[in-house]
């Protein structure tokens, strides 16, 4: 027992370690979504960031040494989000023929995710710092991340926002949409990823193909808007 602990010890100093069980939390995440029928409530992201939190929490391990392991998947993200220009260039001649509707839908959707998490903030009491880190949570992390610090939110606060954003959407949209009646599998894949970003987008590729390519479009337009309009919408609010 004792050579258990002090292997452990040993190991948790070691970057690598937080980063390989980020990874194998996932793959473990992932096979329990497949065996349960990729069922919307069965999110692997979540129970992926509910198995490491039981692994942190037993571990005693503070968060600060898991981010030193674990941070290249925090870096990745940079990359990810560039990449999301590809399902917009493969998807161009479809777009452009659905450019107004998509226009109109991209502007609602992303000054409601604003507004409608201020207000709905600042009726329950929330003020300062805290307030202002919603701003830009239905944005994706490099992003909103970004927004919240140049609108005087907490950075760190938003990143769990965003996470919890993403994973609430995947869990609901396609209920919601299926009854709502939105059978458009562009327009189910856009809303998806203007209100969910990256963890909505990966539920809409699992959905359905064109879903998904329309929800990476979709997320990568709200960000761009996001990072306008948050600090526009903050300073005529505040």
């Amino acid at each position: 027992m004792d050579e258990a602990v002090a292997l452990w010890s040993y190991l948790a100093r070691e970057p690598l370690l937080w980063l390989t069980l980020t990874l194998a939390a996932y793959v473990i995440a992932d096979r329990l979504s497949e065996a349960f029928g990729r069922r919307a409530i069965a999110n692997p992201v979540l129970m992926a960031v509910i198995l490491l939190a039981v692994i942190l929490k037993v571990s005693a391990t503070p968060y600060a040494t898991y981010f030193r392991g674990a941070q290249f998947v925090h870096f990745m993200l940079g990359p990810a989000t560039v990449a999301l220009a590809l399902p917009l260039y493969f998807n161009l001649a479809r777009v452009k023929q659905s450019l107004l509707p998509m226009a109109a839908a991209l502007l609602a959707g992303s000054l409601v995710a604003i507004i409608s998490a201020l207000g709905i903030a600042w009726v329950l009491g929330v003020r300062g710092p805290t307030l202002l880190s919603l701003a830009p949570k239905s944005a994706t992390a490099p992003v909103a991340l970004g927004v919240s610090e140049a609108i005087g939110g907490q950075p760190s606060l938003t990143a769990v926002l965003v996470i919890l954003t993403g994973i609430t959407g995947a869990i609901v949209s396609t209920p919601m949409l299926n009854l709502l009646g939105v059978t458009d599998w562009r327009a189910r894949g856009f809303a998806v990823g203007v209100a969910a970003h990256g963890i909505g987008t990966a539920h809409a590729f699992r959905v359905h193909e064109t879903a998904g390519a329309f929800s990476g479009i979709g997320m990568g337009l709200n960000a761009l808007l996001t990072a306008v309009l948050a600090p526009l919408v903050v300073g005529f609010l505040f």
